[in-house]
């Protein structure tokens, strides 16, 4: 008898029947408060029927038209639609499966079109779990231990990671450009630097937003280096953080965009996207793939873009975002062992930390199991798994907001006595 890898760990002890909107049920028809979105994927809620119907719809015509041999339509009113929300000058589209790919695929068009070896990633970033995208990640030893030797050619620096460091978010800021200079100067020249790829907001390293300010010394160095920057935006994208996209807080521009996730309210499908003078660089035969821009896939994202924009669910997440975030600085308010709390839009997190300021885990993973046990479900995340995360779909209500930070005050504090 075959058994799922004894690697794949819950992090809840849910057996989910069925989805409805923020909602997950058991089998026992036990509600949930879903507040992971499975990982920031079901940003119109599970099952959203104008989602449902379209996937329907395409599965009784076309499943799959494999887009390096035929074309189909759902694709190329995708690539339309794209069109309106992309950044203004990435007119140009590839489409994978996973984000992994996606950034792998952003790799190798940044390297064909500079000429160039290295990527710049930064200290805390989770770009994937295959190989090329290991080697930009550093959220946790646990997403590149052990596989070595990883890609060649991939280099840190330094994120300003203000809390962590204990400075003020300007001085951080200031640091990490330094560092990044120095990079340039020391480790990896700007001869040999293909481009700097960016999350927006870190995710799987501590929920830990990019100041504007840092974004943009980003694009001031590639600018001046003629680097490319890359900005993933796999988690933060398609309103997570109360702009469309995430880098969108600040007045940064990239070069080229990554998105998953929240873009087929979880069929699989991933992205990039970039100018068409920068893409028709990549070397012939480079882009392709079985399944990318699937016709099913396709059909869900076109109908998650409509009800992206016919609910409004961007300024959702921005309104609700600030009432989520002001009820945790209230329960960290009141157990002074959460030691910050950040986020943007519906992207929020809290950091479990001791009274000198280390990490501590045990308290938040028992917030955090306390949480499901109420009938919240969350995630945890940071390299210590100290930091827990709440991101419900963009449907959410102030209702459900509120319920959620009740059940939370809660766990925090039967984990806390």
């Amino acid at each position: 008898m075959a058994t799922l890898s004894p690697l794949l760990k819950q992090a809840t002890p849910v057996l989910a029947e069925r989805g409805e909107g923020v909602y997950l049920y058991d089998g026992d028809g036990r509600r949930y408060l879903d507040f992971t979105a499975g990982i920031g994927v079901t940003n119109t809620g599970h099952c959203h029927p104008r989602v449902v119907e379209a996937a329907q719809r395409q599965v009784a015509t076309l499943v799959h038209g494999q887009y390096t041999t035929v074309m189909h339509r759902p694709l190329l009113r995708l690539v339309e639609a794209l069109g309106d929300v992309l950044p203004p000058g990435l007119d140009s589209v590839f489409f994978l499966n996973s984000g992994s790919e996606a950034v792998e695929a952003s790799v190798r068009l940044a390297r064909h079109a500079t000429g160039r070896q290295n990527i710049v990633a930064f200290h805390g970033s989770f770009h994937g779990r295959t190989m090329g995208a290991a080697a930009l990640t550093t959220a946790g030893t646990k997403f590149r231990a052990g596989i070595g030797p990883l890609m060649p050619g991939a280099v840190v620096a330094p994120f300003p990671q203000a809390y962590r460091y204990g400075w003020d978010e300007d001085e951080a800021v200031r640091f990490a450009l330094r560092e990044l200079d120095y990079v340039l100067a020391t480790t990896s020249p700007a001869a040999d630097t293909a481009a700097f790829i960016v999350e927006p907001v870190l995710g799987e390293g501590g929920y830990i937003p990019a100041p504007p300010a840092f974004l943009e010394g980003l694009r001031e160095r590639a600018d001046r280096h003629g680097v490319l920057l890359i900005v993933d935006e796999v988690q933060t994208g398609y309103g997570r953080t109360g702009e469309f996209w995430g880098h969108e807080h600040s007045a940064m521009r990239p070069d080229v965009l990554i998105t998953a996730k929240g873009l087929a309210s979880g069929f699989p499908l991933s992205a990039i996207a970039a100018p068409t003078a920068i893409m028709e660089k990549a070397w012939p035969g480079s882009q392709g793939g079985t399944y990318g821009g699937n016709a099913v896939s396709c059909a869900a994202a076109l109908a998650t873009l409509e009800v992206i924009r016919d609910e409004d669910l961007v300024a959702n997440a921005a309104r609700l975002g600030a009432r989520l975030n002001d009820g945790l600085r209230k329960v960290a308010a009141d157990h002074p062992v959460i030691g910050d709390v950040r986020g943007l839009g519906l992207m929020q997190a809290g950091e479990f930390t001791t009274a000198d300021g280390e990490p501590d885990t045990a308290t938040a993973q028992r917030a955090h199991r306390a949480a499901a046990d109420r009938g919240l479900l969350l995630l945890t995340c940071g390299a210590h798994g100290n930091v827990v995360r709440l991101i419900p779909p963009l449907v959410v209500n102030e209702e459900q907001i509120d319920e959620a930070l009740a059940l939370w005050a809660d766990a925090v504090a039967e984990a806390t006595t």
